[in-house]
């Protein structure tokens, strides 16, 4: 068996364990990071790629601790794009520079206060006939948009970019293809009998979304406790405009958030959430798919959708579990064992976990140390995970 040392094994291949493990090695730790599939993983390459800066989270007309503790994100994200970050972004595509908020007359007389607020006016700002963008510039439009400050990435563009920093250090292993073996110190022995590997890691990152509760479970550990929160995407493509908006409804989720993104056939991928895919995992496919072109044409009844493709899927967010199942406010980290256990949460999230895994570390004494990893080349490489826009539909 070969012998192999490192300072930290993460495991996981989507936004949080690549983050992680380009800050890491950045710190000169010796780091290695499996990925049982793709590069992308599961919940990051599903995602609409938004950098969320609070307000999706003020929609109930007050200012959330889920609102107050992502606020900072965008400028993160905006540091590392420009190049001028932890990291460096600036290869990563862009698809808007921001994105709307759309409400209706109604919603407006109700929240106009608040967002006219000091919390919010630094968050959006109105936008003028003269700029509304072109899906909008109709006569049967009515409403107000606000423009919001944040960002939407295109996500297999930052995978991407992210892989070819980091790539040389990420390997595809299965989780039945690796046994784990606790060492003195909070080490852990990671053996890969079918590649005749073992690895010596000073600390375990789990960072594999719905992933983590398997390796938990191989690692003896009952804590932390997860939860899975579904939803139910909707992909339209067609010959339709470039849009970015969430379209408030009656309570605290937008109605529906639309993202876009080109696809490779030459037609724009038109990605669906909000309400619709919270409110959608009782529908079946044709369901949520029908329920979608209604609200599509009841909202945008100047747009043609008839020659557009439509398709769903199903996606299982993983985060830690919570009272009542709410969603966490914000990103979580858990240390026990020697195992570190992650879940970003939101995509926005990713710095400020990396930030606080590399702390964590700190707190528990580990240091960096020097590591040639020779030997690891006898694993596979993971490939990069596809968009759901461009899955060849059954």
């Amino acid at each position: 068996m070969h012998q192999i040392r490192s300072d930290i094994a993460i495991f996981g291949g989507g936004i949080a364990g690549l983050w992680t493990l380009a800050r890491l090695r950045q710190a000169g730790f010796s780091t290695v990071l499996f990925e049982s599939k793709a590069l992308g993983g599961v919940q990051t390459t599903a995602s609409q790629g938004i950098i969320h800066g609070g307000a999706k989270y003020a929609l109930s007309g007050n200012l959330t601790e889920s609102a107050r503790a992502i606020g900072a994100m965008p400028g993160v994200w905006r540091s590392c794009l420009d190049g001028d970050g932890e990291l460096d972004l600036s290869r990563v595509r862009v698809l808007c520079d921001h994105q709307y908020l759309w409400s209706n007359s109604s919603l407006v007389s109700r929240m106009t206060g608040f967002f006219a607020s000091k919390a919010m006016r630094s968050r959006m700002t109105p936008v003028g006939t003269d700029d509304l963008p072109q899906p909008f510039r109709h006569q049967d439009f009515s409403g107000t948009l606000y423009r919001l400050e944040e960002q939407v990435l295109d996500v297999a563009s930052l995978i991407g970019e992210l892989s070819r920093q980091v790539g040389e250090w990420c390997y595809r292993l299965e989780p039945d293809e690796l046994q784990f073996q606790a060492q003195d110190g909070g080490s852990h022995l990671v053996k890969m009998p079918e590649y005749g590997v073992e690895l010596e890691a000073g600390r375990l990152i789990l960072a594999a979304g719905k992933g983590n509760a398997g390796l938990l479970n191989k690692l003896g550990l009952a804590t932390p406790a997860m939860q899975l929160r579904p939803l139910h995407m909707v992909v339209v493509k067609g010959d339709l405009p470039p849009l970015f908006v969430h379209c408030l409804g009656s309570g605290a989720t937008p109605r529906i958030t639309i993202t876009s993104c080109p696809a490779a056939d030459g037609r724009m991928a038109w990605y669906l959430g909000g309400q619709l895919a919270e409110g959608g995992n009782d529908r079946t496919p044709e369901q949520q798919i029908e329920q979608a072109r209604r609200e599509l044409v009841e909202l945008l009844p100047w747009l043609d959708f008839s020659a557009s493709d439509w398709s769903s899927l199903r996606i299982d967010r993983a985060e830690p579990k919570t009272t009542g199942g709410m969603r966490p406010e914000g990103c979580f980290l858990h240390s026990d064992s020697g195992v570190l256990t992650a879940w970003p949460t939101k995509l926005a999230f990713a710095p400020r976990l990396a930030q606080e895994v590399q702390q964590q570390l700190e707190r528990e004494g580990v240091t960096p140390h020097s590591g040639l990893l020779t030997g690891m080349e006898r694993l596979p490489r993971p490939s990069l995970a596809t968009v759901p826009w461009e899955v060849p539909q059954a």
